[in-house]
């Protein structure tokens, strides 16, 4: 499982679909005046270089980010864009740990795990205001869950190399519920050609029968590639989020 690395799929049409939501969701969480916990289990190395020869590689940013960019404009996930490329340069691209730092205040707090050595020593130094834990991600978030503060969002978002995931990712999610149950739950997850996720949400859908699920098409980043879509599945939404989350369908569909 160390073999991941997303530096290879960074900015690409999924990270645009989980990005856009996480923004949305943290820019309506901080509108109250009450601090709140941040928690992610699979953090990454936080900010990417769409330059490097990994993304350039792929080019799955090319059909990405730097396609649709222009959607947006005025959006709290395009702010944060703008925000990234000030401070880093244009070929910068924002994973969800910086955009989760960027957009929170000082008396929230970050939770951020990530067990690839080079990917965390990474995450240090892009986010340096967060918990950073060199564990695996849902140890961490057992360790710290339920937070304090209690009001907040665990962000998940497995690299599914193992198929086990697709099975222990559930247990994990109602597990942790059973503690944390005000918290706000959002997990990421690949739309597949051979269907293997269905089981893994019928089992969420049943567990979390208040959730959102949200899911978006495109074509795969290369001939042969499995992926041909996006999954999220929240758990707690937010109010407002389905309607955003259906004007980013919309504009999908005219992909």
């Amino acid at each position: 499982m160390l073999s991941y690395q997303h530096a290879y799929h960074a900015g690409n049409l999924a990270d645009v679909h989980k990005h856009a939501a996480l923004a949305w969701v943290l820019s309506y969480m901080t509108r109250k005046d009450k601090p709140l916990t941040y928690v992610e289990t699979h953090g990454g190395r936080g900010l990417y270089d769409l330059s490097a020869p990994e993304a350039v590689k792929t080019a799955e940013a090319a059909a990405g980010i730097e396609s649709v960019a222009a959607w947006f404009e005025g959006t709290a996930y395009g702010d944060v864009l703008a925000a990234c490329e000030a401070e880093h340069g244009d070929r910068a691209y924002p994973g969800s740990p910086w955009i989760a730092s960027h957009l929170l205040r000082g008396d929230d707090v970050l939770h951020i795990a990530e067990l690839h050595p080079q990917e965390h020593d990474a995450l240090l130094d892009s986010v340096p205001a967060a918990y950073i834990h060199h564990q695996d991600g849902f140890d961490m978030a057992y360790s710290v869950c339920p937070p304090m503060p209690r009001r907040g969002l665990m962000m998940v978002d497995p690299s599914y190399e193992v198929k086990d995931e697709y099975l222990e990712v559930p247990k994990h999610l109602i597990k942790i519920a059973k503690s944390w149950p005000v918290g706000v739950m959002m997990l990421w997850y690949p739309v597949l050609t051979d269907d293997r996720h269905r089981p893994m949400v019928r089992t969420l859908g049943r567990a979390f029968p208040d959730a959102l699920r949200h899911e978006v098409g495109f074509a795969p980043a290369r001939e042969g590639h499995r992926m041909v879509g996006s999954g999220l599945f929240v758990v707690n939404p937010p109010w407002g989020l389905d309607e955003m989350l259906g004007t980013l369908a919309t504009r999908f569909k005219s992909l």
